[in-house]
């Protein structure tokens, strides 16, 4: 469905400011719940601010992919754009965490209906050449949301309190709902399925419920039995899910999708940007506060490097793959940079100047931007536009999966790695920073030796998974992107013209 320029314009600014809008609401937060905690007395719960976000727009992602592409990806928008202004205000008005938590589930339904609408929209409305191009934009909001969020967060909670994290929300929100209802186009549905898929979506929100809680738990010694238990109802939903797929006359998520070679590969390039970087980030500053002994404002400075890498090439790959139309080369040579990059943080020694791991890590977050909103066009154009919300809930839902997943599993390791290799006498469960640099010279050196130690191998398996991203990126189709708009029921390879 082709828009004038002027409306296409619009339409992507409106995209862009809610996607934001739902990106920054997930890092903002981090740096005002302490405070947030203490004022509502309920520091033990305070986890599940973050958790039930999270846990809400991961468990969603299909669910709400299969109703954009029945009811029609501008009212699940507009419907889920909605829910998030007014989660916001409740968020700003809890009176226990009780509140708060339940609030920020909403907030978390809602914000996945933001980010997966905004990507099947801009599906929709753009050819195959244009995609990648608009695709990157709208996928900036990401970075550019890690950048800003937690600096942004702690100012506002500084000086306007915490309620404001959350009701600065309403008035940028309001006015983009104003655009929105100008620029987003009626978009045709789908055909309205004669059974919605009731059972596959039940058994496949409490299976992927269960491995969420079993991968949060999993951190905590007092857990064990209850993150067993949730690890085995996981495994035997999935499987129940797989059976249920099989046999559903409009499944959720259609199996036969992924015997399109297309669709194979980019799911698995998305799954290794959940695994591969996304899930180390927020374990760097501690890595550099114990190895390199740097302060926790200045061990941010790599993170930072990483987002602001991914950003650049991000928008430069997108520009890129519009322009030429070739695609296959940017996950190529993306996976290949993130897996070399990830080796020589591997074999770094601790001690050397911060620009250096600065500057490696910066091309980690360069080869994973080549890619990372590059594929969800591609994958997009592997179906018929009728079905562009579910390919596109499926290829965020295993991005997001496999980071949820990894970050547990290297917490884990970080957590018992580090404490078997201390020195008597230090007690990892009390080991921060400030400790650490206050001691004498020989501690400082047995804790950086335990962290260097353990975030070794963690940084050579990303490098493994990274390289297996290569083959991926091998086995995507050779071709261009279509300058036509694809038809309600062509796919890739009738798109991609050699």
């Amino acid at each position: 469905m082709p828009l004038s320029p002027l409306r296409l314009r619009l339409l992507v600014i409106a995209l862009l400011s809610v996607s934001f809008l739902g990106a920054l609401d997930h890092t903002v937060v981090s740096t005002s719940l302490a405070t947030i905690a203490g004022e509502l007395d309920a520091l033990t719960l305070m986890s599940w601010v973050v958790v039930g976000y999270t846990l809400a727009s991961t468990v969603l992602l299909p669910v709400l992919g299969k109703l954009g592409d029945v009811l029609g990806a501008r009212r699940i928008f507009l419907g889920s754009l909605v829910v998030f202004l007014a989660a916001s205000l409740a968020c700003g008005f809890a009176q226990d965490m009780a509140w708060l938590i339940a609030a920020r589930v909403l907030q978390g339904m809602s914000s996945a209906g933001l980010q997966l609408m905004s990507q099947t929209i801009i599906a929709r409305v753009t050819s195959q050449r244009e995609r990648p191009k608009y695709m990157a934009i709208i996928g900036a909001a990401f970075p550019i949301a890690i950048l800003v969020g937690p600096v942004l967060g702690g100012a506002i909670t500084d000086y306007w309190g915490w309620q404001w994290v959350f009701w600065i929300n309403i008035p940028v929100g309001a006015a983009a709902l104003v655009l929105a209802l100008i620029a987003v186009p009626r978009l045709a549905p789908g055909p309205r399925p004669r059974h919605f898929d009731v059972a596959g979506a039940a058994v496949f929100t409490t299976a992927l419920v269960a491995l969420v809680l079993a991968v949060t738990w999993a951190t905590g010694r007092s857990q064990g039995p209850a993150t067993a238990v949730a690890l085995g109802a996981s495994v035997v939903g999935f499987v129940a899910f797989f059976f249920i797929e099989r046999r559903a006359a409009e499944p959720i998520v259609p199996l036969h999708f992924f015997a399109s070679r297309t669709i194979a590969a980019g799911t698995a390039l998305s799954a290794i940007i959940g695994v591969g970087l996304f899930s180390i980030t927020a374990y760097l500053p501690t890595y550099f506060q114990m190895s390199y002994q740097t302060t926790a404002t200045v061990s941010g400075l790599v993170p930072i490097a990483t987002v602001f890498g991914m950003l650049i090439s991000n928008l430069l790959t997108g520009w890129l793959a519009s322009r030429t139309g070739r695609y296959r080369v940017f996950p190529i040579v993306g996976t290949s940079l993130g897996a070399a990059s990830l080796f020589v943080m591997a074999v770094l020694p601790a001690g050397l100047p911060l620009w250096v791991p600065m500057i490696v890590m910066g091309l980690v977050g360069m080869g994973t931007g080549a890619f990372m909103s590059l594929i969800v066009a591609v994958v997009q154009g592997a179906v018929p536009a009728s079905q562009t919300g579910t390919i596109t809930a499926t290829i965020n839902l295993v991005r997001q999966v496999g980071s949820t997943v990894a970050t547990a599993i290297i917490g884990g390791v970080v957590g018992f790695g580090v404490a078997a290799l201390l020195p008597a006498g230090l007690d990892a469960s009390t080991l921060i920073p400030q400790l650490v640099h206050a001691a004498a010279p020989e501690v400082q050196a047995s804790v950086a030796h335990a962290y260097s130690s353990v975030f070794t191998p963690i940084f050579t398996a990303l490098a493994a998974t990274y390289a297996v991203g290569i083959v991926a990126a091998v086995l995507l189709p050779h071709g261009r992107l279509s300058d036509e708009p694809v038809p309600a029921q062509q796919t890739t390879s009738e798109a991609l013209t050699a």
